[in-house]
């Protein structure tokens, strides 16, 4: 089994909609999981359901908290216990999958347990690739480097970088940041996403998805989002 953990630098980057787009690049038979889902409640649709709208593949929400907090802080307040990295691990290596795409829930140093247990340890335990959903604009460089880095002292590097929202008109910072990140990280820019591409219908959304992996690189993909 392949196992890819999608984390972000923080919250809002479009780690969903850069997990739909890898769950359709994999391909049929993929699995999308979302260990812990806050800011929910009863059956309102979650990131899950969403990749599901997109991708049209198989999701899995393991846990789901009402109030739109980091997991551990929403369950303290619930009065409801979490289940463990481990626990998280083994339910998912027990899928019946070649491929499980694994959503993390803001960055990767946010506790998915009430021990400590985080997204970092989760993508240890599994032994996963690791794909960070990075911001376009000012200020990225520092969170991802910091992101890079907690990965590295671990004994994991990320298998790469995608810009979660790509804007329709990029300025000075956007344009430099596409050519820093994979300079000052040393990890591969694997897509740039342009943004608001949440409203697209899954045929449309499946149809664009090769020209964000574009093989021309990623810069001529942000560039085709702009005209």
């Amino acid at each position: 089994m392949r196992i890819t953990v999608v984390t972000g630098t923080g919250t809002g980057v479009g780690k969903t909609v850069a997990t739909a787009a890898l769950a359709v690049r994999s391909g049929p038979g993929v699995v999308v999981v979302k260990p812990v889902q806050t800011g929910v409640l009863g059956d309102e649709p979650g990131d899950a359901e969403e990749v599901r709208r997109l991708a049209g593949c198989e999701v899995l929400e393991l846990v789901r908290l009402a109030d739109p907090l980091a997991p551990e802080t929403a369950a303290r307040r619930a009065g409801v216990s979490l289940p463990t990295v481990a626990e998280h691990a083994a339910r998912i290596r027990s899928l019946d999958s070649d491929h499980v795409i694994v959503e993390g829930a803001g960055g990767l140093l946010v506790r998915l347990d009430l021990s400590g247990g985080t997204l970092l340890d989760l993508a240890a335990e599994l032994a996963a690739d690791v794909v960070i959903v990075v911001d376009a604009g000012l200020g990225t460089l520092n969170h991802t480097e910091l992101t890079v880095a907690a990965l590295r002292a671990r004994g994991i590097e990320p298998a790469g970088l995608v810009i979660g929202a790509w804007p329709s008109s990029p300025g000075l910072a956007e344009e430099c940041n596409l050519l820093d990140l994979p300079r000052v990280t040393a990890v591969p820019l694997l897509a740039t996403i342009p943004e608001d591409v949440a409203g697209h219908g899954p045929d449309t959304f499946a149809e664009a998805v090769p020209g964000w992996f574009s093989p021309a690189g990623p810069s001529q993909a942000a560039a085709g989002s702009t005209s």
